[in-house]
């Protein structure tokens, strides 16, 4: 008779549809806490409280019946799920990202959800970390930077110079890394940060150009002895390069005059 009553209650709800709220109530959780749905009511007696997740497909994840017995029948949420006795809240424990997506709550005394939540769990954010950028050498000009972060989705890097917003670069769904370059001088005296953010924290680091920008010759000791050897190297041979270019496009046209003074002309 008992199943018989849910399925009664799951057919009600089904009909009025996870959207016959007049609202959906956002609410955001940093991967790893805990979260409550509140119903906004209290439960009457013999009162049955239904809730169900809707991500790719409906899923019946609680139900608190008769003789407050309840029942977390999703395997996905083990252990992880408490529902108030009196109130029929739904507490989410070490929430994960795939937990994201729309939660409603119906009662038998009603046709329609009690509640609908769009629940949105964030990955937790990692620190950026600044480092020298040696990918280009640049003698005696700016030091070039380089802020990254790996694997994130749903987050923003962002450039900052004081408080002024320099540059950014963001990233929705996919699960990627970011990198942001920045160029600052020598002797460069503002304060720089780079900073990594969702809709519910950030992480921050901040630059110390002394450290990071003693001298251009510091991009030996970024990059390591036997890369920057390389790179000097390379730079040594395309300066050579360019100056025998030079020096052999100066002889030709030399040889050139030379030619026409030492050609008589056709009127002697």
């Amino acid at each position: 008779m008992f199943d018989l009553f849910i399925f009664f209650c799951l057919f009600s709800w089904s009909l009025a549809g996870v959207f016959g709220v007049d609202e959906v109530k956002s609410v955001s959780v940093t991967e790893g806490e805990s979260v409550t749905l509140n119903t906004d009511t209290e439960i009457q007696t013999d009162e049955l409280i239904i809730w169900r997740t809707v991500h790719k497909s409906y899923s019946l994840i609680a139900i608190n019946g008769k003789d407050n017995k309840t029942d977390f029948p999703d395997e996905r949420f083990r252990d992880r799920l408490k529902l108030d006795e009196k109130t029929g809240s739904l507490t989410i424990t070490n929430t994960r990202t795939t937990d994201s997506g729309l939660y409603t709550v119906t009662s038998s005394r009603t046709e329609t959800p009690l509640n609908t939540f769009n629940l949105t769990v964030y990955a937790r954010l990692p620190v950026p970390v600044i480092s020298r950028d040696c990918s280009v050498l640049r003698l005696f000009q700016n030091c070039s930077l380089l802020c990254s972060v790996l694997n994130v989705s749903d987050a923003t890097l962002s450039w900052y110079k004081g408080i002024s917003v320099l540059s950014s670069i963001s990233v929705c769904d996919l699960s990627i890394s970011l990198s942001l370059p920045l160029e600052v001088e020598y002797q460069d005296k503002n304060t720089y940060s780079c900073v990594l953010n969702n809709p519910i924290s950030n992480q921050t680091t901040h630059l110390d150009i002394t450290q990071l920008c003693k001298t251009s010759s510091d991009c030996i000791h970024c990059c390591g002895f036997t890369e920057a050897v390389i790179r000097l190297a390379l730079s040594a041979m395309v300066g050579v390069a360019t100056v025998a270019v030079l020096v052999y496009e100066f002889r030709s046209r030399s040889l050139q005059q030379k030619k026409r003074e030492q050609t008589p002309s056709n009127s002697d």
